[in-house]
């Protein structure tokens, strides 16, 4: 049992009439079967208003068939409308008509099919669908290659209440989408655990669980104290103390009672005596991966240990005369040294090689196939031919040779190479380990009295804070969690969000974020975003996020695996007849042959060497791993991959479309120019002007308002840039205008009205469409701004045009070079925006864009971009603001720069931390090198099976004599899943290009 402290983000989580958006999604990509289902059941909700639902408990169900034959007797009843029985859950939903049918009635006809029944509490006295669906994050343990995958996402796909299902073999994780109103989070886990692997729950987006370590327990009587203090708090459901790792699980009411309160009643209750800590999700982890490879250890040493006498008594001890005597002496039907290989070989096939037998097992059990499969089988064939050749000499007198070293020493080396799999595994997630340590264990929580005046302080849990929680941030300490600065100023080390190495001057009202340095100066921040909202958490669920999910081109290997492990068992099936008809048939000379041996045991060697030599692990782990280096390379590089999708497709690019205003421009604009053509005093057009576009989120507005607030107050600093918007309009308050009806129009401007008279601030199409006519002589002064690369904002005061701005917004230093780099890389780069014709294009040449589309409104920019992609090319849109959103969606790959606003990042599959535009071509570049690692990935596991399965099989042995041992085999299939991880960790070494080099890349 394990915590649930951080949300997982879910964009689909929403209730109402609509469906959640992954449904869409699943009917895209052809599962309509659920889809339609779905709808039915909204038209019988919608249709039938006197319909009734219950849940019903069915003891006795063992099968399949079993839930065919509940279902037939309940729909065979007059009045029922639906009815669907869940075998795992041992549950059934009804849907009803009351008028006509009685539960009694529903009851005895589940009996009469010969099965218990109870009906259970209703879940809801309406027929209004659940307000939303969760994502639960599991831990499966004992998955070994991609069918092993492919069997548990099936299953998982299958229960009732579960929308999406996915599971990542090189993390070890399923994320599962589900209706809690149909399905738990413990039936999920006991499905996988019916499916013969381990599962446990990581998280879950619902916070009612929680796992805290407890210090302080020494006895029987302090577990009865911890079990009545729990026992008399309010809001607390349900908990689970375990004795042997000190942790106690807590199901509790957030309404009731929070997570902090619950751990300071335990320790006040206690007296002190217990000392409570929580348990962070991703160090469980952490501790379960180093769990599994000291395991693997375990067992290979012990493998290694037993196999080694065996491996003496075989090649050494012959030419040992005195040892060798005392191995050949007779003790009973066996000499003493079949009796020492057959013990300690049975030590090793069923003590240390039970795990394969098991996982053989469960995959036989629900119908697939899986490497487990192949070396169960490969090492029991070499064991049992053995025991049988013991047997049968010590009847006969006929003494075969036995073969109990092959098994012991593939046993030995398979698991060598899972245990170097492990520990390579282990390295590809060292990305969120490091993400996940920037983030402080502890915080110093301000105690304040009423008057919110401070009256001391002390540590708790960072995972234990609350929103509006003031906290002091010390000099070389880290800011716990997202907030706003009360009280101090301080330089803050953003580099690990911003990638600046500049330290960032926070002052009062500046914003923090969790896991950066304070460097200098004392901080007390008010806490505003905690768990699963703050930056840091974000950036590690789109980073596990892109882990999770699967690039397209693993699909090939999941239907390989699916197909692969049976064709190897034909394939040494044939090996077995072939070679033994051939020795029968006399097709080969009998000095082929072992000592001793025969035409089945010589058949027997290659048919087991073609089971143990095929490895279809290898194939399973040749994308994901190389996705989750990739990933991880990226965001120690500030680039967020949303998904193996986004990745793949982004390889693909060949437009690049950029949005002007913060993508190619620095995004600071700043006023020029100002012309007046009225009366109206300069200071008092300025304020008129910035009154209106203080309510507007564009970066031209704000440069207007700053323009005009350094020019009334000239003695104020700047305002930091990090400053809330709300205290920046406060600040200004006191000298604005009061402004009503404030709309903003996209691509033109804003409206307001001030002192009852109408105020128009935008482009020549805002002052158009509103009948005010625009004189030559601000027209001429218009253009001669916009073909200086500036922008014109003209200003109309009750239907009267009164004066015009100037506005620039400087290029980024990069974007030159980064235009030339694309062009060299073999894409084209585009430039759409809002602004007019000639500053579009004067920006453009000084760029060097030569496709240009300006005056575009922000539905229109997606338009652009299906122009693109109408020939079947790969646009990606990058963009910065909300008006990007339509475009970033509607691309193939939306690169959304600058952190950009929280739309942005929702559209984007690409998320750039910093403000540079040499990221795009790292994005660029990052992609094809990891596609390029995967397709040589394949090519490994590809040609190690083309070219080993023949050698095995003894193709080669009648012309060059070459015949590959079982326990050589083994070696080399344990090698083959190895050499594809540390392929994909040599990612690891990526380096991104240099604006020196850029200029050098080429077309592949």
């Amino acid at each position: 049992m394990v915590p649930s402290l951080r949300d997982l983000q879910l964009t689909a989580a929403v209730g109402g009439r609509k469906r959640p958006a992954i449904v869409a999604a699943d009917e895209e990509s052809g599962d309509l079967e659920d889809v339609r289902l779905l709808d039915a059941r909204e038209d019988g909700e919608n249709s039938e208003e006197n319909m009734k639902r219950i849940q019903v408990r069915i003891t006795g169900m063992t099968c399949a068939a079993c839930s065919n034959s509940v279902e037939g007797a309940l729909r065979s009843i007059n009045g029922i409308l639906r009815a669907s029985v869940a075998l795992l859950q041992n549950k059934a939903e009804i849907v009803f008509d009351p008028n006509l049918v009685k539960e009694e009635y529903i009851k005895n006809a589940i009996e009469d099919a010969g099965f218990e029944a109870e009906i259970l509490a209703e879940p809801s006295t309406t027929r209004t669908k659940p307000q939303g669906t969760l994502m639960g994050q599991f831990t499966i343990g004992g998955m070994t290659c991609a069918a092993c995958v492919n069997s548990i996402e099936g299953i998982l796909r299958n229960l009732p209440g579960v929308k999406r299902a996915v599971v990542a073999l090189a993390t070890s994780l399923g994320e599962v989408e589900y209706d809690p109103s149909i399905i738990s989070k413990d039936d999920i886990v006991n499905a996988i655990e019916d499916a013969g692997f381990e599962g446990s729950l990581v998280q879950s987006s619902e916070q009612d669980k929680i796992t805290l370590g407890v210090a302080g327990i020494s006895n029987e009587l302090d577990v009865k104290l911890l079990e009545g203090i729990l026992c008399s708090m309010k809001g607390v459901r349900q908990f689970c103390f375990n004795r042997v790792s000190r942790e106690l699980v807590l199901l509790f009411d957030p309404e009731v009672i929070g997570s902090r309160s619950l751990v300071d009643a335990i320790e006040s209750g206690s007296i002190g005596k217990f000392k409570l800590h929580v348990k962070n999700p991703y160090t469980r982890m952490t501790s379960k991966d180093i769990e599994e490879s000291s395991n693997m250890f375990r067992l290979f040493t012990a493998s290694l240990f037993l196999s080694i006498p065996i491996f003496l008594m075989r090649v050494v001890c012959p030419h040992i005369p005195l040892v060798y005597s005392l191995l050949l002496r007779q003790c009973g039907p066996f000499q003493m040294g079949d009796w020492l290989k057959w013990t300690l070989v049975s030590v090793i096939q069923f003590v240390v090689g039970k795990r394969f037998y098991v996982a053989a097992g469960r995959a036989l059990r629900n119908g697939s196939t899986n490497m487990d499969v192949l070396v169960a089988l490969g090492t029991s064939a070499s064991y049992f031919y053995s025991v049988c050749a013991l047997l049968y000499g010590a009847v006969t007198g006929f003494w075969s040779p036995t073969y109990f070293e092959t098994s012991a020493m593939l046993i030995t080396f398979v698991l060598l190479g899972k245990y170097l799999e492990t520990l390579a595994k282990g390295k590809t997630s060292d990305a969120i380990k490091k993400l996940v340590e920037l983030a402080p264990a502890v915080a110093l929580l301000l105690i304040q009295d009423k008057g919110g005046k401070n009256i001391g302080e002390r540590e708790i849990d960072a995972l234990l804070i609350q929103p509006g929680d003031i906290l002091k941030v010390l000099p070389g300490t880290k800011v716990p969690v997202d907030g706003v600065v009360v009280w101090g100023s301080g330089y803050v080390d953003e580099s690990m969000v911003t990638g600046e190495s500049i330290p960032v001057l926070k002052e009062v009202n500046s914003l923090v974020i969790g896991g950066t340095m304070n460097l200098h100066g004392s901080l007390h921040i008010q806490a505003t975003k905690v768990g699963s909202d703050t930056v840091l958490s974000q950036i590690i669920c789109l980073v596990e996020t892109a882990q999770m999910s699967k690039a397209p081109i693993q699909k090939f290997a999941d239907f390989v695996a699916s197909i692969f492990v049976p064709t190897v068992v034909g394939m040494s099936l044939l090996t077995l007849l072939g070679w033994y008809l051939g020795g029968v048939l006399g097709a080969y000379p009998e000095e082929w042959l072992p000592k001793n041996g025969n035409y089945f045991v010589f058949a027997l060697m290659f048919s087991i060497s073609v089971v143990v030599i095929a490895c279809p692990c290898a194939l399973g782990l040749a994308t994901p791993t190389a996705v989750m280096v990739a990933t991880g390379v990226g965001a120690n590089n500030g680039i967020l991959i949303k998904g193996g999708d986004a990745l793949e497709r982004a390889q693909m690019v060949k437009y690049v479309v950029f949005d002007k205003t913060g993508t190619l421009t620095q995004g600071k604009a700043s006023v020029t120019t100002v012309k007046v053509y009225t009366q109206m005093e300069r200071g008092e057009f300025l304020t008129l002007v910035a009154s209106a576009e203080a309510s507007s989120e564009h970066p031209l507005a704000k440069a207007v308002v700053e323009y005009a607030r350094h020019f009334h107050f000239l003695d104020e600093p700047s305002v930091t840039k990090d400053v809330q918007n709300h205290s920046k309009e406060a600040k200004f308050s006191p000298w604005l205008l009061d402004v009503s009806d404030f709309s903003a129009f996209p691509g033109r401007g804003v409206q307001c009205f001030i002192d009852e008279k109408q105020v128009l601030v935008g482009n020549r199409k805002l002052l158009n469409e509103n009948g005010v006519s625009i004189p030559s002589f601000a027209e001429d002064f218009v253009i001669e701004l916009e073909e200086s690369a500036k922008t014109g904002i003209l200003v109309a005061y009750d239907s009267a045009l009164i004066g015009v701005l100037g506005v620039a917004d400087p290029l980024k230093r990069e974007a030159a070079v980064v235009v030339e780099g694309l062009r060299k890389m073999g894409v084209k780069p585009v430039m759409v925006t809002g602004d007019n014709w000639r500053t579009a294009r004067a920006v453009a040449k000084e760029v060097g864009i030569e496709d240009v589309r300006a005056e575009v409104m922000p539905a229109g920019k997606a338009d652009v971009i299906r122009l693109f992609q109408k020939d079947g090319n790969v646009v990606a849109m990058v963009g910065d603001g909300i008006n990007d959103s339509p475009a970033l969606a509607a691309a193939d790959i939306g690169i959304a720069i600058g952190a950009g606003t929280d739309i942005a990042i929702e559209a984007a599959e690409y998320v750039l931390m910093k403000n540079n535009l040499e990221d795009v071509i790292t994005a660029i570049d990052l992609s094809r090198k990891t596609f390029s690692r995967i397709r040589l990935n394949y090519v490994f596991a590809m040609a190690y099976n083309v070219i080993a399965i023949p050698i095995a099989a003894g193709v080669f042995f009648p012309w060059l004599k070459i015949k590959l041992p079982p326990w050589a085999a083994g070696a080399c299939m344990a090698l083959s899943s190895v050499s594809v991880v540390c392929s994909s960790l040599l990612l690891r070494r990526y380096r991104k290009p240099r604006l020196t080099s850029i200029l050098e890349i080429t077309v592949e």
